[in-house]
This record gives C-alpha cells, structure tokens and sequence, in this order.
C-alpha cells in the first residue's frame, strides 16, 4: 500500500525519475503553524549531493497545492509536490531487463509483472522525499506538545559507537555532514564509507532515533502498539533490515532482575523498555535502533539473471548512495513524527474524560 497512518494518513505517490513525487497529508488538524523554513531544512538534510551520498542534487522545494492558508494548516489534506529535475533514464537502459542482486527489481516484477527500472521507480530512496516532507509537518503539531523526535547515525560497516544511548551527542550530530552521533568516531564512519566508495562497493549503517515529551498513555493494545506501529514504520524505510526498541536484542540476553525498570520516587531508575510498556507510552524516553543493508546499487560486476530468467552480469552506472542508512536517520525521524502524531490524535478519544475536555461538557 501506499498510504501510511490510522488518523493521521500519509499517501505518497510518482517515481524516481517519473515527472514528480508527491505526498498527501489527511487528518491534519486545523490551526498548526506551518513553518516553511523548518520543512525546507528537514527537505535540505535528506538531499543528495555530498561525497557520501549520491551525487544526485535535486531541488526539492515542495510545492504545497493545498491545506494551508495564510501560515496555517486548514484541517484539509495538505499536498506537496516535488518536481523531478534531476533524473538520468540513460543510465538505466541496462537494466531494462535485468536485476539488480538485493535490489527490489526482482520482487517488484514477480508481483507486477512490470517495472520501472529507470531508479527502480517507487522502490527508489528517492520516494522518501515525500515521507519527510510530511514528517516535517506532524513535527510542527508535535512541537505544540514539546514533543521531539531526533535521530543520527552510531555505527557504519563494522565501525560501532561503544557509547549508551545517553551520551549520544544530538547537538554534533546536527552539525555532521554524515549525522555523526559519536564526535570521535565520526573520522572513522566517514573513513568507512569513503572506501567502500573508493572500491566501487558500499556499506551499512546504524541509526539511533530518540523521542523525548511523549506524554504517559499513547498508543493502543495488542495489535496497535506503539512499538509495533514504530517498528512498522522503521522496517518500511528502504534498506531498513532490523529494528530494536529499548534494550531490544539484549533484553532476550538477560534476567527478569537486571531488565526490568524499577521506579521510585515518581520515575523509572532504567530505560530497557525504551519508553514503552504493553505497547503504551510511559512517559519516559522512546528510544530506537534501525539497521540498514548497504546499498544494493554498487559498481562492481555482479552475477545475476535477465527477465527471461537467463545468467546474466550486472555492471552498473549511475548515481547511488555508497550508505543509504545517513540520509535514511533523517527519515527515520520523519516516519517517528508521523507514528507519535498518529497516536497523539487517537488518544483524544481515548476515554471519557478527553472528550468531557474536547467538547467542554
């Protein structure tokens, strides 16, 4: 599907080097501040262009068609559209009948039975354009709660921060032209991806997402939780090949004693659940680890098969990103809004007593 969100619904559409892509935004309520420079800031971190992500430049000024007016949101479905002025077809016209290894050229045919290999059509990173332009928009509702949501990139191929999830430095991040979370390592992930750039190969990437303000209470039970939604929303980023929430792997590592959040004083002592617990927000810090496969688009020769199912060689050229996971930290920030702004407006009619407060009874 191509539609995101429960209350708040997210719809993108186009390709990569169709005319445009673009994003439908419904449910937004009425009466936010659009922030122009904040959406364009959030648009400008997500380009291309840079020595460590492809050299594709792109524009990517939203044209916003409707559900704004005079600097706020109307409470209609807000659409943005973002022209295409950078795509090269011909250097796809390889792949015309042929796969790329781990690309989802070969899933997308098996179920299609057609493609659009110029960019690998919808499947391409450059779709995420959409998702965080409307990201930018659930953050300016967020913000009205002083909810944030920020992310950055702890580890590269092999190359890890040893750092907890504390002591990552948001505010260097922001600064990092690959959104570094750890300032000494950031030589060394630059390093990481430089070379595998330099071998005509690429490489993965770890990225942490912190959301800090979320209010005690949001989300539902069993089949909507909250970290199912999060995770939902993280596994459906291109390349995103593992999701943790809180201790995540490590909790299956440990005693009920050493895992669980002890509270005293009106506060838990620990955060192993990452802010979450039977899929409800407690309060404390959502934090979130995503894991990105290297880019599937490398330059080395590699074996694969025609549509006609023959052996064939893959040789690429073109443009691709040598780690898709530093531009991906800034969509996982995005599809983070969209899932807290989604929960945030369900809750409104949680029980009784918020909507005593809605309608004033």
């Amino acid at each position: 599907m191509n539609t995101f969100g429960t209350r708040l619904k997210m719809t993108s559409f186009g390709e990569s080097h169709g005319e445009a892509i673009g994003v439908v935004l419904d449910g937004m309520p009425s009466n936010v501040k659009f922030d122009e420079e904040f959406l364009q800031n959030e648009l400008d971190k997500r380009k291309g262009g840079s020595k460590f992500a492809t050299p594709r430049k792109e524009s990517d000024r939203a044209e916003i068609l409707s559900g704004v007016f005079e600097g706020f949101t109307t409470g209609q479905p807000i659409a943005m559209l973002f022209r295409n002025e950078n795509a090269r077809s011909k250097d796809y016209s390889e792949l015309k009948s042929l796969f790329r290894p781990s690309h989802a050229d070969f899933s997308y045919f098996q179920k299609y039975g057609i493609r659009d290999y110029r960019g690998g059509g919808r499947s391409s990173a450059r779709e995420s354009v959409a998702r965080v332009a409307a990201g930018a928009v659930a953050a300016m509702l967020l913000r009205e709660f002083n909810i944030e949501v920020l992310s950055g990139v702890f580890g590269v191929g092999e190359c890890i921060s040893t750092l907890q999830n504390s002591e990552f430095d948001f505010e260097f991040a922001n600064k990092s032209e690959i959104f570094c979370l750890d300032k000494d390592l950031e030589e060394n992930f630059k390093q990481e991806i430089l070379e595998a750039k330099k071998a005509k190969d690429s490489v993965g990437a770890a990225v942490f997402t912190r959301i800090s303000g979320v209010m005690a209470g949001l989300g539902e039970v069993l089949y909507d939780k909250l970290d199912s939604k999060l995770a939902h929303a993280l596994m459906g980023i291109n390349a995103v090949k593992a999701v943790e929430i809180g201790s995540g792997i490590r909790s299956s590592q440990k005693r009920g004693s050493q895992n669980n959040d002890a509270m005293q004083n009106g506060k838990f002592l620990s955060n192993h659940s990452g802010g979450i617990l039977g899929g409800i927000s407690n309060g404390d810090l959502i934090e979130l680890k995503s894991y990105f496969k290297p880019t599937p688009s490398i330059f080395l020769p590699q074996k694969s098969m025609n549509e006609r199912g023959e052996n064939a060689l893959c040789e690429l050229s073109g443009r691709h990103d040598p780690c898709v996971g530093v531009r991906g930290s800034v969509v996982a920030s995005a599809m983070a809004r969209l899932v807290i702004a989604d929960a945030l407006l369900l809750n409104a009619s949680a029980n009784l007593e918020h909507l005593k407060i809605i309608y004033k009874s």
